[in-house]
């Protein structure tokens, strides 16, 4: 049963993560290229709490119950878009700090083999 279960939430992730769009916008977001949009993505979170609070408003004025569901799924997407912003500028930070320390080692590797570069010409031509 539990395996059942296991797998059922897999394929639900899988399907959610490969069809949703703010899952493909978020994936996007996360890329080294996409970190820029993290902050304007935010924004998007306006919309979603807009749709929230108009079905809110629709299930008062005796709309049907099933809207609560929509309403929670417009929430977790505003929530979504709300902590891609912060997130996506501590992953470009982190990202600056790496490439900065990665620098430093790049030259020392260019350096060392075209010292070794050198040597082995040195060494062709005295032969």
């Amino acid at each position: 049963m539990i395996r059942l279960l296991w797998t059922g939430s897999v394929l639900t992730r899988s399907f959610l993560r490969r069809y949703m769009p703010t899952n493909i916008l978020l994936d996007a977001i996360r890329t080294p290229r996409g970190l820029k949009w993290g902050v304007p993505a935010m924004l998007l979170a306006v919309p979603y709490f807009l749709i929230a609070a108009i079905l809110v408003q629709a299930i008062n004025d005796r709309g049907p119950a099933w809207l609560n569901v929509l309403v929670l799924l417009s929430i977790w997407n505003g929530l979504k878009m709300l902590w891609i912003g912060p997130l996506s500028l501590m992953l470009l930070a982190r990202l600056q700090v790496n490439r900065l320390k990665a620098r430093p080692r790049n030259q020392q590797r260019t350096q060392h083999m075209s010292g070794e570069d050198a040597e082995y010409r040195d060494l062709e031509t005295a032969h």
